[in-house]
């Protein structure tokens, strides 16, 4: 089972860096839970986020954010729209299911026809 987080929706900031203090690099991305299997591959409800510093290549931790950051992230996520929650079956996972069904098919004739 593998777990990753895919970039949804990257938004640039105009605010400055606490670190560097540059209006340029500030960016807000937004990433959403993926988890694969041999059977399914489910997009999940989980959203996480990161502000990055391109100018001075750090995270920036919401303990370091200003009111201003704060503001426009409180904006942005309620801007956002994450993709829907899915769960998508891999072809594994019809052999297993007609398979099954396949072996209750001829069960079930077996014994209506050993009763006869």
């Amino acid at each position: 089972m593998s777990e990753k987080l895919i970039d949804i929706k990257e938004v640039t900031l105009k605010n400055n860096c606490p670190e560097c203090y540059n209006t340029n690099g500030l960016r807000l991305m937004f990433k959403q839970k993926i988890v694969e299997t041999k059977f399914y591959k489910s997009i999940t409800s989980e959203i996480n986020h990161e502000i990055t510093c391109k100018t001075c290549n750090s995270i920036i931790y919401p303990v370091q954010w200003t009111d201003d950051i704060d503001r426009v992230f409180e904006y942005q996520k309620r801007a956002f729209v994450p993709k829907k929650s899915s769960t998508f079956l891999k072809k594994a996972s019809w052999v297993v299911i007609i398979g099954f069904l396949l072996l209750i098919a001829t069960l079930l004739f077996a014994v209506f026809y050993i009763k006869l």
